[in-house]
């Protein structure tokens, strides 16, 4: 593998000096610019993994260079410096697309630390990627693809807990893509080469669950015929999923908790203390705080298990998604089904779907249909799931630009045979009258400040109040 490439624009040499020479004594290739303009002339010659970019530099500042680096390339991954650390340089930042944000004065373990997440996290977010280009047909992770903001906080979670031996708690609803997370940890992590282990909570009966988690020797009750290994042992070196953590029974909770802490087992029936060594990444699809106050669930244990909480959203709060996710499972489904395609009125009804298995059932439904689609297209009679409400059919995480356009095609199309219906006037009204009424409800009606706001003067503001029949006094409560 090619040694990545970093970029430094710091206008101090000193610190310059530091982080070039801190960076590349770990085995970084790595550049330096002393502004600006010089970064992003670098950044267009060659490729750069990451960029470390300080906010004031003489000429053209860092945040104006931050949104020049993705236009150039909108992957770019930038880490933004400042020693002038205030809330809202790091917001602008963030919301220019840095991948973090790091306040001097830091130290240099700081800086390779977050340098090995960066890296770690652009790798995996490539990964994804390639998938949805079509560039890699089958994929461990394939069902963890997502544009939606929610699922890009996932990817970043991911790339920053990968590196250490942090436990991890995945919480989320039933096919939401909790173990292919687990996985992808793992996967990531340096644990990588040695046994991913799996087991659930949920799908292993009580009276069983000891013997599974923790082994037994022989004779340790009727059935031990010889030795077992438990699942805490096959994982040595490696990482252990609990599944469906929230359905294991209080005393073999109990017992997981002191091995966690001691990191010893003991196998049933036996007496040896047998040193382990595991990665824990715990799952469940239950609300544990309420599970502790039944005393259902030991509350020293969720502590253990909760030092990092990663949340997977249903699918339903992601539809934007859905799209990406079809695409996916009628590529990897395809080389034993036959290729397919989806009408759009398919696709729409797919879209507008609540998914109450999430993920999971969607990949269901798609087989099914792809099954059923002998002419080589899905049609919505394919599909064993109801059309969608009028209501239903803009996604509830759509952005208030694609809200509108759905709005907009429904009042356009009811025009479309008159040949003058003076629409720009109309509907330029229709969106201001709201959005006034929006910003004097923010300010409490204090029409200096909802001017400064909409980026007009205040007698304008004022005619546009007349206009609309707008009384600031009763939306200022």
């Amino acid at each position: 593998m090619s040694r990545a490439r970093i970029l430094i624009a710091d206008d101090e040499d000193s610190l310059r000096w530091v982080l070039e020479k801190g960076l590349r004594q770990v085995g970084y290739d790595v550049a330096a610019a002393k502004d600006g303009e010089s970064a992003l002339r670098l950044f267009e010659a060659e490729p750069f993994d990451l960029v470390f970019l300080d906010v004031r530099m003489p000429g053209l500042d860092g945040l104006t260079a931050l949104a020049r680096l993705r236009q150039i390339r909108a992957d770019a991954t930038v880490v933004v410096m400042t020693a002038h650390g205030t809330m809202d340089t790091a917001i602008q930042a963030m919301q220019r697309g840095a991948y973090d944000y790091l306040a001097k004065p830091f130290d240099l373990d700081e800086v390779l630390l977050l340098a090995e997440r960066a890296l770690t996290a652009r790798r995996l977010t490539q990964e994804v990627s390639q998938l949805r280009s079509g560039l890699q047909e089958v994929w461990e992770f394939g069902a963890l693809i997502g544009r939606h903001p929610r699922m890009q906080d996932v990817y970043k979670t991911i790339g920053r807990v990968a590196a250490s031996d942090v436990t991890v708690l995945l919480r989320g609803e039933s096919g939401t893509g909790k173990e292919l997370v687990a996985r992808a940890i793992h996967h990531y992590s340096r644990r990588a080469g040695r046994a991913f282990v799996a087991v659930s909570g949920a799908a292993i009966p009580s009276a069983l669950l000891e013997s599974e988690m923790f082994g037994h020797e022989r004779g340790a009750f009727t059935d031990a015929k010889e030795r077992k290994l438990g699942k805490l042992e096959l994982a040595h070196g490696g990482t252990l999923y609990l599944d469906e953590i929230g359905d294991m029974p209080v005393d073999l909770q109990t017992k997981l908790l002191r091995a966690l802490q001691e990191r010893t087992i003991e196998r049933v029936g036996g007496q040896e203390s047998i040193r382990i060594d595991v990665r824990v990444l715990a799952a469940t699809n239950r609300d544990l705080e309420a599970l502790m106050k039944e005393g259902r669930f030991r509350e020293d244990l969720f502590y253990r298990l909760n030092v990092v909480t990663v949340h997977l959203p249903p699918l339903r709060e992601r539809r934007r998604d859905i799209p990406l996710l079809v695409e996916h499972f009628l590529a990897k489904h395809g080389g034993q089904l036959g290729e397919r395609g989806v009408a759009p009125e398919a696709l729409d009804r797919l879209v507008g779907h609540d998914w109450p298995g999430n993920v999971r059932e969607l990949e269901n439904v798609i087989q099914r249909a792809m099954v059923m689609a002998t002419s080589g297209v899905i049609l919505p009679e394919h599909l064993p799931i109801g059309p969608v409400s009028a209501a239903a059919s803009v996604a509830v995480d759509a952005t208030l630009e694609e809200v509108i356009e759905k709005k907009l095609i429904e009042c356009v199309r009811g025009l479309r045979e008159h040949t003058s219906a003076n629409l720009y006037d109309l509907l330029i009204g229709l969106v201001e009258k709201p959005l006034l009424r929006a910003v004097l409800r923010e300010t409490g009606g204090n029409q200096v400040r909802a001017a400064q706001i909409l980026g007009i003067n205040r007698n304008t503001l004022r005619k546009k109040l007349v206009e609309h029949g707008i009384d600031p006094e009763t939306l200022g409560g």
